[in-house]
């Protein structure tokens, strides 16, 4: 059974940035899709950014494209997502999420065709 732990959420000021962590732990991330989402309240869940397991490519939402970035470390088994130039819309529970070797890309962005998430991580972002 995989389970994510994310971390490394907070308060910040716009401008600021923030390095949030998801800890894999149960099996490897391996061959997975590993993403990000977002959930602000109120809101729909939003896909954030994802690394594509086949070729390991990043993919981000446009609203976060340019600001943010998305990287493993095998070796720790954990993803991270790096985010600068923090804005108050950014502000949300930030969720990891994985699959099971299977998401084909043209579903990257769709949270239901992921297996595994996480409890999430708060970011708010005061202006």
């Amino acid at each position: 059974q995989v389970e994510l732990a994310e971390s490394g959420g907070g308060l910040v000021k716009a401008g600021d940035s923030l390095r949030l962590s998801c800890a894999v732990t149960g099996r490897t991330i391996g061959s997975r899709t590993m993403a990000w989402f977002r959930q602000a309240p109120g809101q729909e869940h939003e896909f954030v950014a994802a690394l594509f397991r086949t070729y390991g490519r990043a993919y981000f939402a446009d609203s976060v494209k340019g600001r943010f970035s998305i990287s493993k470390d095998s070796a720790k088994n954990t993803v991270y997502l790096q985010m600068n130039s923090l804005t108050p819309e950014d502000t949300a529970v930030y969720y990891c999420a994985a699959d099971n070797s299977r998401l084909i890309l043209s579903s990257l962005r769709i949270g239901d065709y992921y297996d595994y998430w996480g409890r999430g991580t708060q970011v708010t972002v005061s202006s």
